[in-house]
């Protein structure tokens, strides 16, 4: 029916029949109540979230969820991560949102939208908006102008919320000095480690390779499998027959001046003291203090590159000198832009003061603005248009084998009459790899979305498209034990050897709690004492071998309490660790970092205080679930 509606779209008859049914939805709206009752999956102070809604953001969390994960994402994780339960409460948040920001008055103009989509890179070309580049993007992500100005407005919208409800917190003198001293104390201890691997004498007969997989058979159990054909249609394979004329290339030359701008720019190096936008007045005098010091040693003559790297608290500039590259205008906050774009080469600025703190400001080259000539711009243009046209007729040809095995139910035969590959896949799971196909991920995506001999629309493979067939499916299984019996026996020969390691641990540390020398104990099951070098909690060396598991278990030790409870268990075994010395920092290099331990707590205090807030929120409204999330 759909696909008749489609190839008479323009016909009078289907203009009729379209007529009749606006007719049905004025008089008696879309559905019965009963219907739209089945439609709505939950309520949150009377606003209704629908099951569609709900669908379409589960839809956008498991994209996100197969991007991060990749191959490792199998059932049991995506059960684990509960993505329908997370997308329902990302849409109650939304909803409750959008109740606070309308009882606080906060809303966004639509001038503060435009600016905002104006302002992001991917819809610019040679540093300006580009509307035609704002229609393709969002096109190549299936969003319309409306629906992603929607989503712009509602996060520009909560930001807003969030500014409101997290701009007066602060960070206490006290509670910087308590981080830095948290985080930077240095201890030293003794450790023994039992590495699992070092009993390489340990083995498993057949029958309690049998016993283990009778006991684990879950962990073996394969994913669901599918099998398709499928015909891919290459954007490279269009090119030859997409090149556009000399002519088309100068008309879209001539109708896009601005796309051909090259802007002024500036190349620069900076050196930034941090100090936070509300810092106290005195931290910031004494951060403006430090910047014209740094500028006096510049006016005598110093490198400023070299102070760059000494003084500067830009992280990523610093090992640079400071160098920042060529930028815009617009590209940096105003601040540092308009002292940067009124100094000429060699010159240094007086300090400059912005959100981030007070920069000092080098120019070492002015690039003025330019027009590029057609000549320069048409290579350009050419492989651009070809690229689109390319695009487009892969696609074509995509839907009309598409249409056309629709239309007659024979997907081989379609492909036959017009002379175009038919490939058949082995099986695959749902996070592939896909043989043949690169990346995969969407190819695998389609496959599993379809039913046994369905053939699924056109999908967008990146550099190709491709129309698939699902032939067979394979349900989740637990395999024969001779299937996968090498795995199993090297599973239980790794669990026996970590047992073993942990019977020698605890029992070293049971030795070391009746005052054995730690020393002598060791010798007693065939093991030897590391003593470490000092280490913070963010970890110890590699060369040292210090797990991140002893780590935080040393920083439970003391002179008075120098052994563990247990035996620390790592990912490779056990240790035993002891405690020998504690570390506090120098008290001086507290000034070097306290700005960033400012804004690092600064972040943290606003996240509690925003996620507290949310909570609250919840808490006082009405919040009626249709279905039942568990």
């Amino acid at each position: 029916m759909l696909y008749l509606m489609r190839k008479h779209a323009g016909s009078w008859m289907v203009k009729i029949l379209l007529g009749a049914i606006v007719v049905v939805f004025v008089f008696w709206g879309v559905g019965s109540y009963t219907q739209q009752q089945a439609g709505i999956l939950a309520t949150v102070n009377g606003d209704i979230i629908s099951r569609e809604e709900h669908r379409a953001e589960t839809n956008r969390l498991l994209e996100q969820v197969r991007q991060n994960f990749g191959a490792g994402l199998n059932d049991e994780l995506l059960k684990a991560l509960q993505v329908e339960r997370q997308a329902l409460d990302q849409l109650i948040d939304r909803v409750l949102l959008r109740q606070a920001a309308a009882r606080l008055r906060l809303q966004v103009s639509d001038e503060e939208l435009s600016r905002s989509v104006r302002g992001i890179a991917a819809f610019q070309s040679a540093g300006a908006f580009d509307a035609k580049r704002y229609q393709q993007m969002l096109s190549l992500n299936r969003l319309t102008p409306e629906s992603f100005e929607a989503m712009q407005r509602e996060a520009l919208l909560t930001s807003k919320i969030q500014g409101f409800i997290t701009g007066s917190v602060k960070v206490s003198e006290h509670e910087i000095e308590d981080w830095y001293a948290w985080n930077n104390t240095q201890v030293r201890i003794d450790q023994v480690k039992f590495s699992a691997q070092a009993y390489a004498q340990v083995s498993a007969t057949a029958e309690e390779t049998a016993q283990y997989f009778e006991r684990h058979a879950e962990n073996y159990r394969t994913p669901p499998e599918v099998k398709v054909r499928y015909v891919r249609f290459p954007v490279a394979a269009a090119l030859a027959r997409a090149a556009p004329a000399d002519a088309e290339v100068r008309e879209e030359y001539e109708a896009n001046p601005d796309r051909f701008a090259v802007p002024r720019t500036v190349e620069a190096r900076h050196i930034l003291i941090r100090t936070a936008a509300d810092a106290p007045p005195e931290a910031d005098a004494a951060a403006r203090e430090k910047t014209a010091g740094i500028l006096a040693q510049i006016r005598a003559g110093q490198d400023f590159a070299a102070l760059a790297k000494q003084h500067s608290q830009d992280e990523g500039s610093r090992d640079e000198g400071g160098f920042l590259g060529a930028f815009q205008k617009q590209h940096v906050v105003a601040p540092f832009a308009d002292a940067a774009f009124a100094l000429q080469p060699g010159e240094t600025s007086e300090p400059v003061r912005t959100q981030f703190g007070w920069h000092l400001i080098k120019v070492e080259k002015v690039n003025e603005g330019r027009t590029r000539s057609f000549e320069e711009a048409k290579p350009e243009i050419s492989a651009r248009m070809a690229s689109e046209r390319a695009r487009h007729l892969a696609y074509d040809e995509a839907e009309a084998l598409y249409d056309a095995a629709l239309a007659g139910g024979d997907f081989a035969a379609a492909a036959a009459a017009r002379g175009v590959e038919l490939r058949t896949t082995e099986f695959f799971t749902r996070q592939g790899p896909v043989p043949g196909i690169d990346p995969g991920s969407a190819f695998a995506q389609a496959a599993f979305q379809l039913s046994a001999g369905e053939i699924g629309d056109v999908v967008d493979l990146g550099d190709d498209y491709a129309v698939l067939q699902l032939i067979e499916q394979r349900p989740a299984r637990v395999p024969e034990l001779a299937a996968v019996e090498a795995r199993v026996r090297q599973d239980l020969i790794r669990e026996k050897q970590i047992e073993q390691a942990g019977q020698d641990a605890r029992r070293l540390l049971a030795e070391l709690k009746a005052g054995v020398a730690i020393d002598q104990a060791a010798r007693q099951v065939n093991a030897s004492v590391q003593t470490t070098d000092f280490f913070k909690r963010s970890g110890g060396s590699p060369e040292e071998g210090v797990a991140p598991e002893v780590v935080r278990a040393a920083f439970e030790l003391s002179e008075r309490d120098p052994l563990p409870a247990e035996p620390v268990k790592t990912s490779d075994g056990y240790a035993v660790i002891r405690f020998r010395d504690r570390k506090p920092p120098p008290p001086e290099g507290l000034a070097s970092e306290r700005e960033g331990i400012r804004l690092r707590l600064q972040q943290q205090k606003r996240s509690a205080a925003w996620s507290a807030w949310l909570e609250q929120l919840r808490k006082e409204s009405v919040i009626d679930l249709k279905k039942d999330f568990t």
